[in-house]
């Protein structure tokens, strides 16, 4: 007899979980779609950059550790630390990557956020790429 877990003792008002591996995927022509090498790096680098040190399990070293900046004050020197947290996680846990450039901007207006900008290649393809997003401060 087997026992489907996404609805043993779940009181019956609750959705049925939909989760599945990886996380429910939706085969196309019969076979699995994985992402390509472009946007497996994306999606690493944003997973370094938003993941703590101490989450994972089997790496407690893993991530740039950024939360740890949400509360400093909006300065030069919280901006370099912060350039220097993504300089050293993306190339620590993401190889594939040759950083060309990280700048860390003030944002005009916003005087509790930053803006990081990552420029890398990708060390097979030799093709270049940037990525950025805002980070928001304490004060």
């Amino acid at each position: 007899m087997t026992t489907d877990i996404s609805t043993a003792n779940r009181p019956s008002h609750l959705p049925r979980l939909q989760l599945g591996w990886p996380l429910s995927p939706k085969p196309e022509n019969g076979a699995l779609s994985y992402p390509d090498l472009d946007r497996s790096i994306r999606d690493q680098i944003k997973v370094i950059l938003l993941t703590q040190p101490g989450e994972m399990l089997l790496h407690p070293s893993f991530g740039a550790g950024l939360q740890d900046m949400l509360h400093e004050p909006n300065t030069l020197g919280t901006r370099r630390r912060i350039r220097d947290l993504v300089q050293k996680s993306i190339a620590r846990w993401e190889r594939r990557v040759m950083l060309d450039a990280v700048d860390v901007w003030e944002i005009e207006g916003r005087p509790d956020a930053v803006r990081v900008e990552l420029a890398y290649r990708i060390k097979r393809t030799g093709t270049a790429h940037q990525f950025h997003f805002d980070l928001v401060l304490g004060s």
